[in-house]
C-alpha cells in the first residue's frame, strides 16, 4: 500500500474535518451559522494554496501530467465558485444550493489516497474513450426503438409509449432488465391475441438485443480497457523472457561450434 507522508495526512485530515464541518451545517440549528461558514471558507483557501504549491514545485506541465492531480484540481477549482455565496449575496434559491453542492466535491478528494489512484483513474479514462462507439450505438438503436415503439404501443399504453421521450425512457429500462416484464404487459393486456403474440417477440427481442448482447458488449469494452495495463505488464515480462531465452540459445551454439572446432 502506498505510504501516506506527513503532508498527505495534514491534507487527508482537513478533508475529514471539511466533510464534518458541511455535514454540520445541514442540520437545522446549524444551517446559517456563520462561524461553520468561515471554517468552510479556511478549507477552500487551505485547499487552493495546495494546489498552487504543488504546480509550483512540479510545474504546471508535471503537476497535469498525473491523473489524480487532474481529478484533485478539478474538484477543488469546482468547490471554489460556493465562495461566491459568502462574498456575494445570493437572493435566488437555486443558485445558493448550487454553490453549495459544489463544496460536497471536495469530499471526493478522499479518492486520492486510493492506492494506484493514477493508474486507476487512467484506465477509466481510457476505458470511457473505447466504450464511447459502442454506447453511441446502443443510443441510435434505443432512440430507433423509441420512435417505433410510441408509434406502434402510443394508444395501448400511453403511461410507457405516450410520446418519444417516454417511450425512449421505458426502452431504456427494458435494456437494463429493471422491471420490463411490467412494460410488456401493460401493452399485452391490452392487445388482441394476434398482437400480443408479435409484442412477445418484440420485448423478448429488445431484451435480448440490448439489455443482454448490447450492455454486455459495452461492458466486456470497459472492462478489457480497464485491465489494459496488466496485459502490458504481462506482455513486456514475455517480451523479457523470449529475449532471455534467445540469449541462451545464442550462448549453447557459440558453446556448441567452439566444442566441435
Amino acid at each position: 500500500m502506498k505510504k501516506i507522508f506527513l503532508s498527505d495526512r495534514i491534507v487527508l485530515a482537513a478533508i475529514l474535518l471539511n466533510g464534518i464541518i458541511i455535514a454540520l451545517t445541514l442540520f437545522p440549528q446549524y444551517a446559517h451559522n456563520h462561524v461553520l461558514e468561515y471554517i468552510d471558507l479556511v478549507f477552500i483557501v487551505f485547499f487552493l494554496i495546495e494546489m498552487l504549491v504543488k504546480i509550483q514545485h512540479y510545474s504546471f506541465k508535471g503537476y497535469w501530467a498525473s491523473y489524480a492531480n487532474r481529478f484533485d484540481a478539478i474538484l477543488v477549482l469546482a468547490s471554489f465558485p460556493s465562495l461566491l455565496a459568502l462574498i456575494i449575496p445570493m437572493p435566488h434559491l437555486s443558485i445558493l444550493l448550487l454553490f453549495r453542492l459544489f463544496r460536497l466535491a471536495r469530499l471526493f478528494r478522499l479518492l486520492r489516497f486510493i492506492p494506484h489512484m493514477d493508474k486507476l483513474l487512467k484506465g477509466i479514462i481510457r476505458a470511457l474513450k473505447a466504450s464511447v462507439l459502442v454506447m453511441l450505438s446502443l443510443l441510435i438503436f434505443n432512440i430507433f426503438l423509441a420512435i417505433f415503439s410510441c408509434y406502434m404501443f402510443q394508444g395501448i399504453a400511453p403511461e410507457y409509449f405516450g410520446d418519444p421521450l417516454i417511450s425512449a425512457y421505458s426502452i431504456f429500462q427494458i435494456f437494463t432488465l429493471e422491471g420490463w416484464y411490467e412494460i410488456a404487459d401493460a401493452v399485452i393486456e391490452h392487445s388482441s391475441p394476434t398482437a400480443a403474440f408479435f409484442a412477445r417477440i418484440f420485448f423478448i427481442l429488445m431484451v435480448i438485443s440490448g439489455g443482454i448482447f448490447g450492455l454486455s458488449i459495452a461492458n466486456a469494452v470497459f472492462v478489457d480497457e480497464m485491465t489494459m495495463d496488466n496485459n502490458d505488464d504481462l506482455e513486456a515480462k514475455v517480451d523479457e523472457l523470449n529475449e532471455k531465452l534467445q540469449r541462451i540459445e545464442l550462448f549453447l551454439s557459440q558453446s556448441n561450434s567452439n566444442t566441435k572446432s
